[in-house]
């Protein structure tokens, strides 16, 4: 969530950034297993629809990757600050790459399928919160924000990339998907293990409290603050939506092809969120400044979902990736201006608590979201629902937006940030979190982008990452 104050040290550049290398390493493994994560997914959905032929068990091989989010995220995401966050990340890694050899094997029940999706997932939410909390400790000032836009611009891209390839290799033999899937976990186990430091855990015995306490004051300071209360609510809000086109692909473009092949249709329509998404995050960072991006935000929260509202209609495939991708494209002009308001008003020591909050909404949200439109499509045709569903988003996203803090509410949240800040620095903590945390607050390089994601983004993340 880069913060929108211009850095001290002046701007970074690609070429410094990757000049790191445990940067490198970091940023090799994520590639790797966004790419195979998104093939997996598509060949997974594709492959319980094919044993089912039902939309609702097709939607819950999308969802249920959601659900450890439900069940745990928060706690595990604050449990991953206990250790060191390389071992973190490669024990995640690997127990990954196991489980998903088993969903490979050939005759698996669905049931059985749903039960190994349900436990690999259970790795993202440590694995995540420990990459997050490692970034800033690897780059520095402007160097991270760099690093991170490289990282968010380069998940979409993978997501493309894996979509398209998951739904042709698919159609040859799912099986292989998921195979390429627990290959790209035992590299990026390798490139962790090889390439990043060792570094203690950022919470000694010494500092800890009850698990549960911990994790309850990352809850408290999200929705206990008027501000990041109001970013929440909208990201939350976004994401119920923007997700939809995504999670039903598989059975709409086997019921509504129009012509097309069904394999390629589920393709185009799975791959135009992330498209958008990458289109709509260079335009208007670039097109516009940050007041002017300020001002857009809120239309285009509401954008997101009225942008899927003409599937009533029920559109050819082309007309609906059009569609998500427009979606797509307004929640990522959004998101960064949400960003950069969570990142000013979040004292540093609750960054990692912070990021677990959001990421279990966003997650939880986007699960719920497709499993009930899996539901009610089969009773309902797909267009009906998913125009129907943005409908109701429509009229949410307007509320949040008329319920938005007020200018002086937002100002006195940041200055009460920055205070909890400077008073952290001159005791030798990272803020009110744990003492000995090391995450502490400087200008211009805060950022773990709590809020950032989009459907099927990483922090934010769907899929088996």
């Amino acid at each position: 969530m880069p913060d929108e104050r211009p850095s001290p040290e002046g701007p970074a550049t690609f070429r410094e950034v990757f000049a790191n290398r445990e940067y490198r390493a970091v940023f090799s493994a994520s590639a790797l297993s966004w790419i195979g994560d998104y093939i997996a997914k598509a060949a997974v959905t594709l492959l319980v629809y094919e044993e089912t032929r039902s939309v609702a068990l097709s939607a819950a091989a999308f969802a249920v990757s959601y659900l450890p989010w439900l069940v745990g995220g928060p706690l595990l995401a604050t449990l991953a600050e206990r250790h060191r966050y390389r071992q973190v990340m490669v024990a995640c890694d690997l127990v990954r790459m196991v489980l998903m050899v088993g969903i490979a094997i050939p005759g698996m029940p669905v049931e059985l399928v749903l039960a190994l999706l349900f436990a690999t997932t259970l790795a993202n939410p440590p694995s995540q919160a420990a990459k997050s909390a490692l970034l800033p400790l690897i780059l520095t000032g402007d160097r991270l924000v760099v690093g991170l836009s490289i990282n968010s611009s380069v998940g979409q891209a993978a997501q493309v990339v894996g979509y398209l390839a998951g739904a042709a290799i698919a159609a040859f033999d799912p099986t292989v998907a998921l195979l390429v899937n627990a290959a790209t976990f035992a590299l990026s186990a390798v490139l962790v293990r090889s390439g990043v430091a060792d570094r203690p855990p950022a919470m000694t015995a010494a500092h800890r409290s009850h698990l549960l306490r911990e994790t309850a004051q990352g809850f408290q300071i999200v929705f206990g603050t008027p501000v990041l209360r109001a970013i929440a609510v909208l990201v939350f809000t976004a994401m119920l939506f923007s997700v939809v086109p995504e999670g039903l692909a598989a059975a709409w473009a086997n019921e509504h092809a129009g012509g097309l092949d069904a394999g390629a249709a589920q393709a185009i329509i799975m791959a135009a969120s992330p498209v958008g998404f990458i289109v709509g995050g260079l335009v208007v960072s670039r097109a516009f400044g940050p007041g002017r991006r300020l001002s857009l935000m809120r239309p285009l929260a509401v954008l997101s979902p009225l942008a899927l509202v003409p599937a009533l209609f029920d559109p050819p495939p082309l007309v609906v990736a059009l569609l998500a991708a427009a979606s797509g494209f307004a929640v990522a002009g959004m998101l960064p201006v949400a960003n950069g308001l969570f990142v000013r008003a979040l004292p540093t020591g609750f960054r990692a608590r912070a990021f677990g909050v959001m990421a279990t909404g966003i997650q939880v949200i986007q699960g719920l979201a497709v499993l009930v439109t899996g539901l009610l499509s089969e009773r309902y045709p797909i267009p009906v629902v998913v125009g129907v569903w943005s409908a109701v988003g429509v009229l949410l996203m307007a509320l949040a937006g008329l319920r938005w803090p007020s200018r002086s509410t937002v100002d006195a949240a940041i200055e009460a940030a920055e205070a909890a800040n400077e008073a952290a620095l001159r005791a030798g903590t990272a803020g009110p979190g744990p003492a000995g945390d090391d995450r502490r607050g400087r200008s211009g390089d805060a950022d773990d982008d709590p809020v950032g994601g989009r459907p099927g983004g990483e922090a934010a993340t769907s899929g088996t990452r």
